[in-house]
């Protein structure tokens, strides 16, 4: 095998590709912070069992673990940003209100997600901890939105959830942690005949109503639906009125809801949702409410977010063509380097012309170059590349 070929699904980013992620990043968190979001940068590797709290199996297959020599305890590298800055909110920050945080970095898997896709997503998002309401959600829901057209993008379409739904229904019958997992994952696939078959011996009416959730999806009308077709406990009433709640707020967005589209079954706890692109089968972004991961640091706060993976986003991205660069001597006369900085201060690329290379400075990304006419340093296109 050659030396320089990398493992499956992980790959390098050459220079164009990788200016435009680095744009759109320092574009994103700069509109993260005019909304208050504060940048926040966890470790890549952490001890096992604080990576991996309060997610419990979700993340646990993902993550590749491994032996840390200084104290023999299991370490991993992060699949996921999301239980590290639960962390620092819960443990570091140890604020009595409203934290709202964001951060960017690379994660790693041990498996893609899907089809073609990378095991080293560049994972960019943004976090509300210390608020319980649906404001929130709104929020960050708002804050997706506005991430894509930062981006050039739109949202062709936001599919809204609740897990508490599945949560409420599956209570009424005691069911074995396992046994709601299971059936979770079915919903989650939308497989029918499976789920058919598993719910024969729960009683109803939650059995009907579990075979249902498949069946909810739509406009906000379905939330109508669900409220005749569901059992109406508290706890189903509550979300359905979050569900309202968030449909009335953001009517101007394209929002549908599905009522089987749940995900992280030990790790969301409320509202989920998901952004769809134009030309793209895959959600874009992720996002929900995740109460459960703070308490399981030791301090029950609730928290909602959403994340994306950037160089996916950069990928999508409409682009200009990449700004082309200004050839100029090298040399130490006072006067070219005046005019060189005064090219820089202004926003160009100016490249120094290395002996020895001449034709091949089109290739570098130069498509003038600085010379002297008349006394005068002046730009003009690059000739005989």
């Amino acid at each position: 095998m050659q030396r320089w070929v990398l493992p499956e699904s992980i790959e390098d980013v050459l220079p164009a590709e990788a200016q435009r992620i680095e744009r759109l990043r320092q574009s994103l968190l700069g509109a993260f912070a005019l909304h208050g979001y504060q940048l926040v940068a966890p470790p890549l590797l952490e001890y096992l069992d604080s990576l991996l709290t309060g997610s419990g199996r979700d993340l646990e297959l993902s993550t590749f673990k491994l032996v840390d020599q200084a104290s023999g305890r299991m370490m991993g590298v992060r699949a996921d940003i999301t239980p590290q800055v639960a962390r620092i909110d819960a443990h570091l920050l140890n604020r009595r209100g409203v934290a709202r945080l964001c951060y960017c970095g690379s994660v790693l898997h041990t498996l893609p997600r899907m089809l073609l896709g990378t095991r080293e997503p560049l994972q960019l998002g943004a976090e509300i901890y210390g608020h319980a309401g649906i404001e929130a959600d709104i929020e960050v829901v708002r804050l997706l939105a506005h991430s894509l057209e930062t981006a050039g993008l739109r949202a062709s379409r936001i599919d809204v959830s609740h897990v508490g739904l599945f949560r409420a229904l599956t209570a009424q019958v005691g069911l074995s942690a396992d046994f709601e997992e299971e059936l979770f994952g079915l919903l989650q696939a939308k497989d029918l005949p499976g789920l058919q078959q598993r719910l024969v011996e729960v009683a109803e009416p939650v059995r009907s109503a579990l075979l249902a959730l498949p069946e909810l999806y739509g406009g906000a009308e379905v939330l109508e639906l669900a409220a005749r077709r569901l059992p109406q406990t508290s706890d189903v009433a509550a979300a359905l009125s979050d569900l309202r709640g968030i449909a009335a707020a953001l009517q101007d967005m394209p929002l549908s809801f599905d009522l089987a589209d749940l995900r992280g079954f030990n790790y969301h706890s409320g509202v989920v949702f998901a952004a769809y692109c134009d030309g793209h089968p895959a959600a874009v972004a992720l996002g929900g409410r995740y109460d459960r991961v703070g308490k399981a640091f030791g301090r029950g706060r609730a928290a909602t977010g959403f994340s994306l993976d950037l160089r996916e986003l950069a990928r999508l991205a409409d682009w200009e063509d990449e700004p082309r660069g200004i050839l100029a001597p090298a040399g130490v006369l006072p006067e070219l380097q005046q005019a060189v900085a005064e090219l820089r201060a202004k926003g160009e690329i100016v490249m120094l012309a290395l002996p020895g290379h001449e034709g091949t400075w089109s290739e570098a990304g130069c498509n003038r170059q600085l010379i002297l006419r008349g006394g005068r340093w002046c730009v003009e296109p690059l000739e005989g590349e």
